[in-house]
């Protein structure tokens, strides 16, 4: 009977050979060692009538059995996973005596094949069947032998035409990311060959702040703390070498593979791997080229990129300073400026301030913000970084502590205006998000505002020469020269307008009394109250000598009689010593042929008579009549 039950056996197992055998020449997909291992085990299950069979691989670093492989059950039982192995397995897998273990489940058997060849573990076969199937211990030593060594050769077969189609991977993902020139594009190509190599895996890209990616990738901000969990990536990172945390009670190994180019680390690619304690040698020469070939793409795209934006950034300041230098006047080239930086940096804030002594005075042209009473924490905020560092500002998150009112600015640029070694004022940017400029923003305005200055003081300098052309040295009120030329202009193109010619009263006596110092600074405070009760579209100007003159247009007669009451009575109470004022007014309409000279000579005629009539009055000279005002 045992006879033949043993023949039987033979025979079944010879079947399973076979069959074996047929599909070992028609499988493909030796490269996946579990995929193997799973299609031999269903193989196995089906010749020999197994209810399960299971395949554990065996770690030599915590002497522990891991699940490769594993067929479904037939029945709703649980999958049997050893957990009371003996401490000595090697001992064991080496015994031939006790090499094999049985063990009773009420209807079923569970037998465990130790694998052990040449001096080395393999890992586990276990087989779980009806007590009632016929399977010998002979046929189960049998079977350890044999798949000791095929499990050993199908590792090996499985290993190099892994390594094999990785490297073709490999290849294929440097042609790949070299051809790209986008930073997103060589980040999501590193995730998909780690997705293609190592299926199984977990993995991270631990980037430093300077990169911005995209967020549907596993990619994280490396932190530079002295946690415990981000020590292994920090060094990987700092020393440019692959470092390694094995965790026995975790059941677990994570690799870190700096991504380092030419020029430095991007990078580090975080690879945790369930099961195995420890990286093998060839893994970690594996993944150390994949980082190392990532982190040269990643290099050249950001090169590329940094060449794009230092194209952009040249081509900005060249296009700035071209505008610059069409001779705009000095709001025209401050609202220019402001539009290009909230334009090239998303600035929700520009001003631009320019020093005058110990006072500092907003530039016209600034955006509205600075010339509220909310911004004056933000101007004091620079001004004291300033006096304590002496240098250019780049705040990342503000603490302005402003009043709740206030709007909240978290990112701040502060750059001096320098000309010939002196500060000259600064540009303030804000936005409202913290760490929102990166410093490639800041060093392009600071470019823009050192190559700007030169155009804006250039433009301070001219307006300035301007002014003092058309300027009287004395009074600063305008030139008799300017009034003409204004006159002109509104004569061809308004309807109408007042001319009022002032003399004060009795000046040679003053000068006479008090001396000439005095009586030029009688004209002064004269020209001063001339020049603050007038809109700025009024001019005033001096006529010649103690006579001044204010041309008002678009100004009818009834409303400049009354300013030049108003200016009679200021000056009156106003002066010091006290003078008075004599006026002659004038006036024009379009439906009127006349000249510039007619409205002066009309004008001047009636200061004469005012003067005539007894001086501290005014008189009005139109068309046809003559009449005290």
């Amino acid at each position: 009977m045992k006879r033949a039950m043993k023949l039987e056996e033979e025979k079944v197992y010879e079947a399973f050979k076979q069959k074996f055998f047929h599909w070992f020449l028609t499988y493909e997909g030796y490269d996946n060692f579990s995929s193997v291992i799973k299609e031999l085990l269903l193989l196995l299950k089906r010749e020999l009538m197994m209810e399960q069979v299971s395949f554990f691989m065996f770690d030599p670093l915590s002497k522990t059995f891991y699940p490769e492989a594993m067929t479904e059950l037939e029945t709703s039982r649980s999958p049997f996973v050893p957990s009371d192995l003996p401490v000595d397995i090697a001992a064991i897998a080496d015994d031939e005596q006790r090499a094999i273990q049985f063990c009773e489940d009420g209807e079923y058997t569970t037998a465990r094949i130790f694998l052990h060849l040449s001096e080395e573990t393999i890992g586990m076969l276990q087989f779980v069947y009806p007590r009632h199937l016929p399977i010998s211990e002979q046929l189960l030593k049998k079977i350890r032998q044999d798949f000791s060594m095929l499990f050993q050769k199908l590792r090996i077969i499985s290993q190099g035409l892994s390594n094999e189609k990785r490297y073709e991977r490999l290849h294929q993902f440097a042609a790949k990311i070299h051809s790209s020139m986008q930073i997103d594009n060589v980040l999501e190509e590193i995730v998909n060959t780690l997705k293609q190599v190592y299926p199984s895996f977990t993995y991270r890209l631990l980037l430093s702040h300077d990169n911005q990616h995209c967020d549907y990738l596993p990619i994280k901000t490396l932190e530079f703390d002295e946690s415990a969990e981000n020590m292994a990536a920090l060094q990987a990172f700092l020393t440019g070498r692959i470092q390694l945390e094995d965790s026995i009670s975790l059941r677990r190994s994570i690799l870190y593979a700096p991504i380092k180019g030419g020029q430095g680390v991007y990078g580090v690619i975080q690879i945790t791997a369930p099961y195995i304690m420890k990286f093998p040698k060839k893994e970690i020469n594996f993944i150390s080229l994949l980082a190392n070939t990532a982190g040269s793409a990643l290099e050249n795209a950001r090169l590329y990129e940094q060449s794009r934006r230092l194209v952009a950034d040249l081509q900005l300041i060249n296009e700035s300073m071209h505008q610059l230098n069409t001779n705009l006047r000095l709001q025209d080239a401050i609202e220019f400026m402001v539009k290009q930086i909230k334009q090239s940096f998303c600035a929700d804030e520009v001003g631009f301030f320019l020093f005058e002594g110990k006072k500092r005075k907003l530039l016209p042209g600034s955006t509205p913000f600075f010339q509220s009473r909310q911004a004056k924490k933000y101007v004091e905020f620079v001004e004291r970084k300033l006096k304590a560092e002496m240098d250019i500002i780049f705040v990342g998150d503000a603490d302005v502590q402003a009043s709740p009112a206030v709007p909240v600015y978290r990112s701040l640029m502060a750059v001096p205006m320098v000309q010939n070694g002196a500060m000259k004022g600064i540009c303030i940017v804000l936005h409202h998000k913290p760490y929102h400029f990166t410093f490639e923003m800041f060093k392009l305005l600071q470019s823009l505002i050192q190559h700007s200055t030169l155009a804006f003081m250039n433009a301070i300098l001219r307006e300035e020469l301007e002014k003092l052309v058309v300027t009287d040295y004395l009074t600063k009120l305008y030139t008799r020269r300017y009034l003409d030329e204004q006159l002109k202009q509104s004569m061809r193109h308004h309807t109408f307008g007042t001319l009022i010619l002032v003399d004060i009263d009795n000046f040679k006596q003053i000068n006479d009394t008090y001396g000439h110092q005095a009586g030029d600074e009688v004209l002064v405070q004269v020209a001063n109250i001339i020049r603050t009760n007038i809109r700025s579209s009024d001019i005033g100007a001096r006529w010649g000598g103690e006579e001044l003159a204010v041309y008002l247009p678009k100004v009818s007669l009834a409303t400049g009689i009354s300013v030049a009451h108003r200016l009679a009575e200021k000056v009156r109470t106003g002066t010091h010593p006290p003078v008075t004022i004599s006026c002659g007014i004038s006036y024009w309409k379009k439906n009127r042929l006349e000249e510039v000279d007619d409205l002066f000579k009309r004008a001047d005629e009636a200061l004469y008579m005012a003067k005539r009539t007894g001086k501290n009055c005014i008189f009005v000279k139109d068309y046809v009549h003559q009449y005290r005002a």
